[in-house]
């Protein structure tokens, strides 16, 4: 089996920065990608950031030059790097990774248990 711990998560005034972690475990051969969602009360859940086990990445247009997203292939762990943080950013973050067990398995999608993020002054 696989988890996804994430990890950072918390209350910060607009303007302010916060890093999410997200370490994955278990039976895993390879990370095809990892990234980051969100969802926010009444919304449905959103892509923030994605990035591949060769680093492309892909951005949300409305996080775009304020969040960063990052992967340490070694430790099998995605960061989301979130600076200037607005009170529409407030959402539960859903670490998700879709990862192959064997050389030859089919890919399988996980998704942490989410971690709240409170942007309020």
């Amino acid at each position: 089996q696989v988890q996804l711990v994430e990890s950072g998560g918390g209350l910060v005034q607009p303007g302010g920065s916060l890093r999410l972690s997200c370490a994955a475990s278990g039976s895993i051969f390879s990370i095809d990608y990892m990234g980051w969602y969100r969802q926010a009360p009444g919304k449905e859940r959103e892509l923030v950031a994605t990035i591949t086990n060769g680093g492309s990445t892909n951005i949300a247009d409305d996080v775009k030059g304020r969040f960063t997203i990052s992967r340490d292939n070694t430790q099998n762990t995605v960061h989301l790097q979130m600076n200037s943080l607005k009170p529409e950013d407030a959402a539960i973050y859903y670490c998700k990774a879709v990862i192959r067990r064997t050389a030859s398995s089919i890919q399988y999608q996980y998704w942490g248990q989410g971690t709240q993020v409170t942007v309020s002054s």
